[in-house]
């Protein structure tokens, strides 16, 4: 089986034209990765130089590594590094679960916000914290969440086989009934609650600890492995299921374990964040744009664009508007709305086009 994926893997990306082009593709790959890890470089360096007490970018990267004066390493380690593990860690998450999410399905449109993953991994951090439960639980809450919206998306949306555009109209349904829900529960909620519970309505990465971020980010970690192993049963898929099950592979199986790890990423991001728009709609849109068509260097290049993309939003959100305060997912839902619309548009374009 392993052998049969091993020859299969390399076609599951094609490309057109003469041998060449893989190795354009590649190099592109590379290059946007290497400009990639220099950006969050520079911004991890900006996140922890800044804020109530600037201090000076060497002496604020000295101190995230434990070196220079004490209390330089308390400010740098304790409250603002959290903060920026946070924002890479969910982001990352959430781009490769999108990215899976959109290969599997083969639409622009599916993504964990957009199919009600968020939704539902948000309303289970926050019936957590209406229980008064640990924070070191809100992990374990967020998936179960994140689960029972995809129970419901399966419910709903799955009649005589998948119809992506069906699933994609339920899970918006799914994602406006969970929010509600958080909304509801956040209004009912005594007042030294509601501003811990509001960053489920949002999405934010203010006030992150250590413990959360080591217990979430542990585990996106370890789904970002398995999402990394299932990529050649996934590049199998690409192929199409007839000539996916003639070279043994089991078909259902392989489309359960791919789903499953993009809701536990989605999940387990959220958990972190709160509902954050925009991050894995748009990230594997702009990587396939950059690179080409997907490979394993895409989908590890998608995780480091959604980190840069969440933390450079969170920077923005802390410095650069006229309003301050503001959660990170105001600033991804500004530029997801738009981005949504677009898609839609050209989703329903292309399906007009086929009809003819």
């Amino acid at each position: 089986m392993n052998d049969l994926l091993r020859t299969a893997a390399p076609h599951a990306a094609p490309a057109a034209g003469t041998g060449r082009r893989p190795a354009t593709a590649r190099g592109r790959t590379v290059l946007t990765s290497v400009v990639g890890v220099v950006v969050l470089c520079a911004l991890v360096t900006v996140s922890v130089a800044n804020g109530d007490m600037p201090l000076p970018p060497l002496d604020a990267v000295k101190g995230l590594f434990g070196f220079g004066d004490s209390a330089t390493v308390l400010v740098v380690q304790e409250f603002r590094a959290p903060r920026m593990v946070a924002a890479i860690v969910a982001g990352a998450g959430l781009a490769v679960a999108g990215a899976l999410l959109q290969r599997l399905f083969r639409n622009p449109l599916a993504s964990p916000d957009v199919m009600g993953v968020t939704g539902g991994a948000s309303f289970g951090a926050v019936a957590m914290l209406a229980a008064g439960a640990s924070q070191a639980l809100m992990p374990l809450a967020a998936l179960g969440g994140g689960l029972l919206a995809a129970v419901l998306l399966g419910v709903f949306g799955w009649r005589s086989g998948v119809s992506v555009t069906r699933l994609v109209l339920v899970g918006l349904a799914v994602q406006a009934g969970l929010s509600a829900a958080v909304s509801f529960m956040v209004v009912r909620f005594p007042t030294e609650l509601a501003g811990s519970a509001l960053q489920w309505t949002t999405g934010s990465v203010y006030g992150r600890t250590w413990t959360e971020v080591t217990s979430a980010g542990g585990a996106v970690a370890v789904g970002l492995l398995a999402a990394f192993a299932l990529h050649r049963r996934l590049a199998v898929l690409d192929l199409g299921d007839d000539s996916a099950g003639a070279l043994g592979l089991n078909t259902h199986a392989a489309r359960l374990q791919v789903l499953v790890i993009a809701i536990v990423l989605a999940s387990l991001a959220a958990a972190l964040t709160g509902p954050v728009a925009f991050v894995a709609l748009a990230v594997p849109h702009v990587v396939r744009f950059l690179t080409g068509p997907p490979t394993a260097g895409t989908l590890a290049l998608s995780g480091l664009a959604g980190a840069v993309l969440l933390l450079a939003s969170d920077l923005v959100a802390q410095y650069l508007l006229p309003v301050g305060g503001l959660p990170v997912g105001v600033v991804t839902a500004t530029l997801g709305a738009p981005w949504l619309l677009v898609l839609m548009i050209r989703q329903s374009s292309s399906v007009n086009r086929s009809l003819r």
